[in-house]
């Protein structure tokens, strides 16, 4: 048998096998609560064979909320989650969440306050402008992932994955390109680590044993400016000094380059789309600025392989698990053999939930997503969800959906993947 379908033992925690469902966002709460769909959709996962489901991007604190579908984690929401992971426990699978702080990628219409952030400025995406946190700010969100770890130790979670990539909270102050702070939290990497070393002792306290720690870290920006490989390798030692157990290797950022974190084509028809019409200067923000705000990262598999087998080499003895472009069972063995003991996977379980039990039983099994992006399009004001499961798609989405796909196509077949 693959090792790929081989148990693995992560902090407390034993999963059945070495595949997580990523935390990509679903969209798919209202109120900030869960909802039907949200269940529906982690239960089929555990069906279909991942070892482990993340919940994704659950905010610690009412600042932290960046859409009204994102989970906000208080005590109300505790029964509902519960139920959710009893449904994931009986299939065999187990549960994580993501915590995370969105930091100043949210406007005062969904958080309800001034947007908060590593310094001042202006949100373009929102558009509104954000304030830099006080000392009192930055006590009260470190504070706020302790207990947002309680309330998932007593929902039924096997796991949480702090977020401290993709250009949010912690990652804002990581960076130099957000921080550029005077005073014990900016400046040295040292200095710009305080923030994030904050908020993971409190996790590392509420959590230890309880629960398996993990994080999200970048491998790199993305961008000139940003953070770089060799300053992320020691933020990565930090982490695991602190307590963490395993950390998740992606990369990008939101505010700047978000298409490296996905990689493909900014969808801009799907957004413009679903956009409703109150928020036209969105509409037309999009349409005339899209691509250029946000240039086409063309996919390929593995994408973050290299930059991954970096830090592997720098903390050979440390458990990073591998996302990036597995969508497929060679995809999947590839990491394996390059010794990284868990991987995740995003668009391939959002196509097929059923893409883990497939890839067990066919080791030629490949994903059917054409990595259009339709669902990360979708998401900003829907629930995430494939084109080809979407019942509320157009005509004209699916037209510009195949155009895409017939880009893709191309550019695959000029890198060697497809004949």
């Amino acid at each position: 048998m693959s090792e790929l379908f081989t148990p693995y033992k992560l902090g407390p925690v034993t999963l059945r096998n070495r595949t997580i469902r990523s935390a990509a966002f679903e969209a798919m709460c209202k109120d900030n609560k869960p909802t039907q769909e949200l269940f529906d959709y982690h239960t089929a996962v555990a069906r279909g064979g991942i070892g482990m489901t993340t919940v994704a991007y659950a905010a610690v604190c009412e600042s932290g909320l960046s859409f009204n579908s994102q989970l906000w984690l208080r005590p109300e929401v505790v029964p509902e989650l519960k139920k959710l992971t009893d449904a994931i426990h009986a299939e065999g699978a187990k549960a994580s969440i993501q915590l995370g702080h969105c930091g100043n990628m949210t406007h005062r219409s969904t958080c309800h306050c001034t947007p908060i952030g590593a310094i001042n400025g202006f949100n373009l995406y929102s558009p509104t402008f954000y304030r830099k946190m006080t000392r009192d700010d930055i006590e009260f969100v470190a504070k706020s992932f302790g207990e947002a770890t309680k309330l998932c130790i007593e929902a039924g979670f096997d796991a949480v994955e702090v977020h401290a990539g993709h250009g949010y909270l912690i990652s804002q102050f990581l960076s130099p390109y957000t921080n550029r702070r005077k005073d014990e939290f900016g400046g040295s990497l040292e200095n710009r680590m305080r923030f994030m070393r904050m908020c993971i002792s409190e996790v590392v306290k509420a959590g230890k044993g309880k629960i398996a720690l993990t994080a999200k870290l970048n491998t790199r920006d993305g961008f000139k400016g940003g953070q770089e490989t060799e300053e992320l390798i020691e933020v990565a030692k930090e982490l695991q000094r602190l307590g963490i157990e395993a950390i998740t290797l992606s990369g990008g950022f939101v505010s700047r380059q978000p298409m490296y974190v996905m990689r493909g084509e900014f969808p801009v028809k799907t957004i413009v789309h679903y956009f409703p019409w109150k928020q036209w200067w969105l509409k037309a923000g999009v349409l005339l600025g899209g691509r250029i705000v946000a240039p086409t990262v063309p996919f390929k598999h593995l994408f973050f392989l290299e930059d991954a087998k970096k830090f592997q080499a720098a903390m050979p003895d440390f458990p990073f698990i591998y996302v990036g472009g597995v969508t497929s069972r060679a995809d999947a063995d590839k990491v394996m053999e390059e010794g990284f003991p868990l991987l995740q996977m995003g668009r391939a379980v959002l196509e097929d939930t059923d893409f883990v039990n497939k890839m067990k039983a066919d080791e030629n099994h490949c994903s059917a997503c054409e990595h259009s992006n339709f669902c990360v399009g979708r998401m900003y004001s829907r629930s995430m969800q494939c084109h080809k499961r979407c019942i509320d798609i157009t005509p004209a989405l699916e037209k510009e959906v195949a155009r895409v796909n017939a880009r893709n196509d191309k550019r695959e077949r000029n890198l060697g993947y497809k004949k």
